[in-house]
């Protein structure tokens, strides 16, 4: 079992992963575990500038336990604490706290699992699949991924290659505003709803479900299974409000 520790860390690398998205690969201390799907708290030390939104965030690890840095990803918004990450130089040293949570995969490999993410809510989906085509791990994966655009969707062709790479896991992106995008697009569109579920799933009921975005998607996910005769306990849900 990860146990979470405190730890100072720097940052390696950060790099522009989509649209208003950026990730940041944080250095790993030698002998640290996390279960995909798990987050660290990262805290600034002696920023330049804070807010009152404070300077620690937390934030889901989007890399797999495999990888050698630690990488988050998030939409960067104008706060102090974002305005700090994005002028920062290679060595920033940060306090981190983790790894923390339970948003992890089963170990049953019968049950399937699915997979909902609405934008940012991708990271703990980004690590467990990662992970899942390293390990080779039997389970069968369906990842929904909801976005206006695909100038918005973060680790798109990381995504593609690893369905390439993995049988068992099918990758199923969705765009929403396609009105407002300069990329062409064959894919699905509008929102993830039970329609598009049962398109891909030889049954809405059995699989495991995982769903991580906006407080609001993860309301709407969460009554749209339930309705659709989903049982409850299969339902885990992560929110990522205010980014």
């Amino acid at each position: 079992m990860a146990i979470s520790t405190s730890f100072k860390s720097r940052l390696k690398e950060k790099e522009d992963l989509a649209e208003g998205t950026m990730g940041f690969h944080f250095a790993k201390p030698e002998g640290f575990q996390f279960k995909p799907g798990q987050y660290v708290d990262v805290t600034l030390i002696d920023p330049a500038e804070t807010d009152s939104e404070g300077n620690i965030r937390s934030f889901s690890i989007a890399s797999a336990p495999e990888d050698e840095h630690l990488l988050v990803a998030t939409r960067m918004r104008d706060t102090a604490f974002k305005r700090v990450l994005r002028m920062a130089h290679a060595d920033l040293e940060v306090n981190m706290e983790g790894p923390m949570g339970s948003f992890t995969l089963h170990n049953n490999p019968s049950k399937p699992a699915v997979f909902l993410a609405g934008g940012i809510g991708i990271t703990p989906f980004s690590s467990i699949i990662r992970h899942a085509a390293r390990a080779k791990l039997p389970h069968r994966l369906h990842l929904f991924y909801s976005n206006r655009r695909p100038e918005d969707a973060a680790f798109m062709s990381i995504l593609q290659e690893l369905e390439k790479e993995n049988p068992s896991f099918k990758f199923i992106p969705s765009m929403s505003e396609m009105n407002k995008s300069t990329q062409t697009w064959n894919g699905e569109t509008g929102f993830i709803n039970q329609e598009m579920l049962a398109r891909y799933l030889p049954s809405l009921q059995g699989p495991i479900y995982y769903v991580a975005g906006p407080p609001a998607m993860v309301t709407a996910m969460r009554q749209m299974l339930i309705a659709a005769g989903v049982d409850e306990d299969d339902v885990r849900t992560e929110e990522f409000s205010g980014y």
